[in-house]
């Protein structure tokens, strides 16, 4: 059995193919598609017809990609990007009538659950109770648990281009003051969740996105093409120690440090904030870097749960975001 999954996030549109065979999900072909959707929707703001139609070709040319490698039609969702716009039922309904993907957003929970289950399966049985951490465009994810799914998931409102969009969208390098305010800002959504992480106690902590990859590569961890299977960790310490060293540079120079990439260097800063913050409220030393995060937890609940898991899981959403829809504005894409 061949399967494919389609994650539209801030910056990439990315699929994956995997073979499904032994109970793991083995890619056999990867691709991405640019369209940084974060530089053309503001956070929370809503889709422009020009957005929807970067969209629509993208979702189009992942579906035609799927089925020449023989895979199912992709589970195809999106994050916080697509799904905190007010116009969002409007941008799933453009997507599924010019490509016939069912586009959907899934709650913020729900990712992270299924993130969790990707680490889960990624370190095995061995890492006891976890807590993973997730940063990503448009918020953190962060769930707790002993078995195959958490018994506690959260998604908060703390994503690296958000809050670089709220708080450090001036100076260049950011003025101390602003960066002092996002602090105060992470610092007082986490105040709760750490609480209950400190009281859980886990014995392994994780930490999966892109953004947490390159913190991890800047700390000193292996490049990407050293391979996944690399072991990879963040500590605390060097990671206070290089946020300090982003928050003097611009993002120009940021660049040149290792593992910063040219898209990501502007909001380098407010991630290395929320990853810092998060894990000195929580008492977290250090966190191992899983390469398997929501993607892969989709894939492995496919595997293990049937093709009916997603039908239900997707029936079950009223607008694809577990929420009732919301926005007017009426989007209508040309076909391309």
């Amino acid at each position: 059995m061949r399967v494919s999954v389609l994650d539209v996030g801030s910056r990439t549109v990315r699929l994956v193919v995997a073979d499904a065979t032994g109970g793991a999900p083995l890619p056999v072909h990867t691709e991405k598609w640019k369209l940084r959707l974060c530089e053309r929707v503001e956070p929370g703001g809503p889709f422009d017809e020009e957005a929807v139609r970067h969209l629509v070709r993208a979702v189009d040319a992942a579906a035609v990609t799927a089925a020449r490698w023989g895979a199912e039609p992709p589970l195809a969702f999106a994050t916080a990007v697509v799904r905190d716009a007010p116009n969002r039922r409007e941008v799933l309904n453009a997507v599924r009538a010019s490509t016939g993907v069912g586009l959907t957003t899934l709650p913020g929970e729900l990712e992270a659950e299924l993130t969790f289950l990707g680490a889960r399966r990624w370190l095995g049985w061995r890492a006891g109770s976890l807590v993973l951490l997730d940063i990503g465009g448009g918020s953190l994810e962060v769930a707790f648990g002993r078995g195959r799914l958490p018994d506690f998931a959260v998604s908060l409102p703390l994503g690296a281009n958000r809050l670089t969009h709220e708080y450090l969208h001036g100076e260049d390098p950011p003025a101390p003051q602003d960066v002092k305010a996002l602090r105060r800002r992470v610092r007082h959504q986490l105040r709760d969740v750490a609480a209950r992480i400190r009281w859980e106690g886990p014995h392994t902590a994780v930490a999966t996105s892109r953004t947490f990859q390159q913190l991890a590569r800047l700390t000193g961890a292996a490049p990407g093409r050293h391979g996944p299977f690399v072991p990879r960790r963040l500590d605390r310490s060097a990671l206070r120690r290089a946020k300090d060293r982003l928050a003097r540079l611009p993002a120009a120079e940021r660049v040149r440090l290792p593992g910063i990439s040219a898209p990501r260097a502007g909001q380098s800063l407010a991630g290395a904030v929320v990853g810092h913050t998060a894990m000195k409220l929580m008492g977290i030393a250090s966190a191992d870097i899983c390469p398997w995060a929501v993607r892969e937890g989709i894939l492995l609940r496919r595997i293990e749960d049937g093709e009916q898991w997603w039908a239900d899981l997707t029936a079950g959403l009223t607008d694809g975001a577990g929420r009732a829809p919301g926005g007017t504005v009426s989007l209508r894409v040309a076909s391309s």
